[in-house]
């Protein structure tokens, strides 16, 4: 029970923190907003996912950050609903280059976060 109410709060932080975000950052031309979340959110899920490789006790932390505040905090389905209506608008140069930016920078970012805190956490065991 206590890992359900961990995501739960965890989502719940993350969901707001994407709707602040999409608040925030508006355009009419490009989904800066939802990219922002993409990316940061696989960042901080790489960099969680290499501390609790050592922090193996912390089973509630970890699915309070990464289940629930990353996903909350991150959205496959409003990056498929963009690209669909950059799309549809006829804007496909715009949708590919959505498309590459999302999956290679969010890929980028979980693999230095993950390298990161192997390097941070490895050293201190």
């Amino acid at each position: 029970m206590k890992a359900y109410l961990a995501v739960f709060i965890g989502g719940l932080i993350g969901t707001l923190c994407r709707y602040e975000l999409s608040q925030s950052v508006v355009s009419q031309t490009f989904p800066y907003a939802t990219l922002i979340e993409n990316v940061a959110g696989s960042l901080l899920l790489g960099f969680s996912t290499g501390y609790f490789m050592f922090q193996k006790r912390k089973k509630y932390l970890a699915a309070l950050i990464g289940t629930g505040f990353c996903g909350g905090f991150t959205t496959m389905s409003t990056f498929s609903k963009e690209t669909i209506l950059l799309l549809q608008t006829g804007q496909f140069t715009l949708s590919v280059t959505y498309i590459l930016l999302s999956v290679i920078a969010g890929l980028a970012a979980a693999l230095c976060g993950l390298m990161l805190a192997q390097r941070l956490f490895q050293r201190n065991k």
